[in-house]
């Protein structure tokens, strides 16, 4: 009997990419093909690529050589954003056999026999952006503690700076029924929570933000699709990976703020504290009502965390309008923010912009506002101090450790212990150690 093919997967971006990377994996499984770690060669290696920076666009060529000097006559395939972005530049990196764009990626089964070792270029398979029209769903299934669940792919918004409209497509969403669907799945395997992923998921449904009181005249709404899931047994978690300030309205806030499912945690992209900004960005709110959402979450859950999405160094950002958004920040009850340091990407109006900020520059403000992300993270821990809250636990990067996170997002560290292993715990938490995670010194904390 002949030895299954091997093939192995790396992901690149988001939790979007790892809901898709673990549906393609399962489409390999289900063709017979045997799943290996990236680490261990395998005959086919199959890249799920992001493209929001420069950054990843050249982490894509060190993880393509990387795979070779693993098994330098595997067959190589690139999937992703950047895979429909520059499908061409990508079939010229050497050792690239396949490229695949948004509508193609998954029937990757269609193409992979076909493709050869032969000198050369790689064989691109990638239609216009328009023709990825359609929904594919998708889930991760990993260590058993948490899932992406795909709801919603591709994004109308034409913010200045993004390419993801062009990599991605139009917006387009799952059905309420299939999500529910695949979450009782999900349910089945024993994960004990999920993420609710994808481009633009406040627009599931395909609908904009409700205008004076009225619905958008749509099936369903993000709302209708959260109090579905908040009915599915055996799922104890839930979390909304991210929203727009402009669609996460009160109705979804209140109902996060009563539901025992859904978690006291909003992700929610900012991009700029400065309405000069946010209008070159061409983003749908301005500060005001970002500052609205806020105040409102906490007045309904002051427990809750609040992450923000910010961009330092967008072409026009002078010193004082970079000031104005470290003060908006500094002063906003939020509990951390991610920075992105902007880079132009080709075919955006933001590119052709003038007012470019040079890179030093940019560098020196990202640096700043990764300081105060920091600091703001510590005080959001430190009032939680000797409280208890539940924790969902699970492997750490550290041998002989454990993590998870409150239901509020609280990140706690403590020693392995194989019995509280993807279960949920009260924990009570003692306090902040020197990496920023949330310690408990007490390890019958875990075992009740």
């Amino acid at each position: 009997m002949a030895t299954p093919k091997s093939v192995a997967f790396h992901t690149l971006g988001c939790k979007l990419n790892y809901s898709e990377t673990s549906s393609i994996g399962r489409l390999f499984e289900d063709a017979g093909y045997s799943e290996v770690d990236f680490e261990a060669g395998a005959d086919i290696f199959v890249i799920n690529t992001c493209s929001v920076t420069d950054f990843a666009d050249k982490k894509c060529r060190q993880i393509v050589r990387r795979a070779l000097r693993k098994s330098p006559n595997a067959n190589v395939v690139v999937v992703g954003c950047y895979a429909q972005l520059k499908p061409h530049e990508i079939a010229e990196i050497p050792g690239v056999d396949l490229v695949l764009g948004a509508s193609e990626k998954f029937r990757i089964l269609d193409f992979v026999d076909n493709i050869s070792k032969a000198p050369g270029k790689g064989m691109v398979q990638a239609g216009e952006v328009k023709e990825a029209n359609t929904f594919t769903h998708a889930f991760s299934f990993g260590d058993r503690t948490r899932s992406f669940l795909k709801v919603q792919d591709g994004c109308d918004y034409k913010c200045s700076f993004c390419t993801i409209p062009l990599a991605r497509g139009a917006s387009r969403s799952d059905t309420v029924e299939s999500v529910v669907a695949n979450a009782w799945k999900i349910a089945e395997m024993g994960v004990k929570e999920v993420v609710l992923t994808g481009v633009n998921i406040g627009d599931f449904g395909n609908g904009t933000e409700v205008i004076e009181g009225m619905r958008p005249k749509k099936e369903a709404l993000f709302i209708d699709l959260i109090k579905e899931l908040d009915k599915v047994q055996g799922i104890e978690r839930f979390r909304i990976s991210s929203i727009e300030p402009n669609l996460c309205n009160e109705e979804i806030i209140q109902f996060v703020a009563q539901s025992e499912r859904f978690m006291p945690h909003f992700h929610i992209p900012l991009q700029s504290g400065n309405n000069k900004q946010l209008t070159a960005m061409r983003r749908r709110y301005r500060r005001e009502l970002y500052a609205e959402r806020v105040a409102l979450i906490k007045q309904h859950m002051p427990h809750c965390c609040i992450g923000v999405d910010v961009i330092v160094g967008f072409p026009g950002e002078t010193h004082e309008d970079f000031l104005e958004t470290y003060r908006f920040l500094n002063e906003l009850d939020v509990s951390y923010l991610h920075v992105f340091t902007y880079s132009e990407r080709p075919n955006t109006p933001a590119a052709e912009m003038e007012g470019v900020v040079p890179m030093g520059e940019r560098r020196q403000r990202n640096e700043m506002l990764t300081i105060l992300s920091e600091k703001k993270k510590r005080h959001f821990y430190e009032q939680f101090l000797g409280e208890t809250r539940p924790v969902l636990f699970e492997k750490s990067t550290e041998p002989g450790r454990m993590s998870g996170f409150t239901d509020n997002y609280i990140r706690v560290d403590l020693p392995w212990d194989e019995a509280a292993f993807n279960t949920i715990q009260p924990v009570q938490l003692n306090g902040v150690n020197a990496a920023g995670l949330m310690e408990v010194f007490e390890q019958e904390a875990v075992r009740g």
